[in-house]
Parts: structure tokens; C-alpha cells; sequence
């Protein structure tokens, strides 16, 4: 073999390498991706089952304001549930209530003029 066919064999395995990589990392992301979806079905049929409709609209229209405090409220009521410490339905009601202490547990940061 001369030093060129060498140098051209190296560079297509080389590349090859490459594309099988990027192939690899492709299907990851479509696998990651997959499994987040399923992650949010599962997520929404489990808030519908513990969730009025009144209290899953209220949690809709906050979600557009303050999406990381509806996810954060979610994934505990969820977590309420999976423990069995929900005995029924959450109204709108009772959201409220919740909302409120988890807006009162942050802290406020008030500006005092002088």
C-alpha cells in the first residue's frame, strides 16, 4: 500500500466512526426523548385522577405565569398520591390553600426607601 491509500483508509474509518457515533447519539436523544413523553402521559392521567376539572384549569392558567411552581405542585401532589396519603379529589379549593403556603414558605424580598 502506498502512504496515500493508507491515509485515505485511515480517513474513511475515521469517518465511519464518526457516523456510527452520531448515529448512536441520535437514537439516545429519540430514546431520552421517548421516555420523557411517556413521562408527562403518565404525569397528566395521574393528575386527572386527583384533580378536579375546576383545579386542573386553575393549574393550567398558572402553569403560563409560573410554569416551575405548577411543576414543582405537581410532582408533589403526585408524590401525595403514589404514598396514599390523598384520600380524595383536591378541589380548587384546596389548591388554593396549597398555593398559598408554598407562596408563603418563599421568601419575599421588599425594597425599603429611605
Amino acid at each position: 500500500m502506498t502512504d496515500i491509500e493508507e491515509i485515505r483508509r485511515r480517513k474513511l474509518l475515521e469517518l465511519q466512526r464518526k457516523a456510527m457515533a452520531e448515529e448512536r447519539e441520535q437514537v439516545s436523544e429519540a430514546q431520552k426523548e421517548q421516555i420523557r413523553r411517556q413521562f408527562e402521559i403518565q404525569k397528566r392521567h395521574i393528575l386527572r385522577r386527583i384533580l378536579t376539572p375546576q383545579a386542573r384549569s386553575r393549574l393550567a392558567n398558572l402553569r403560563l405565569a409560573r410554569p416551575e411552581l405548577v411543576e414543582q405542585l405537581e410532582l408533589q401532589l403526585i408524590q401525595l398520591a403514589s404514598a396514599g396519603q390523598l384520600r380524595s379529589r383536591i378541589t380548587d379549593k384546596q389548591l388554593k390553600e396549597l398555593l398559598r403556603k408554598i407562596s408563603s414558605k418563599r421568601r419575599r424580598i421588599r425594597i425599603k426607601r429611605m
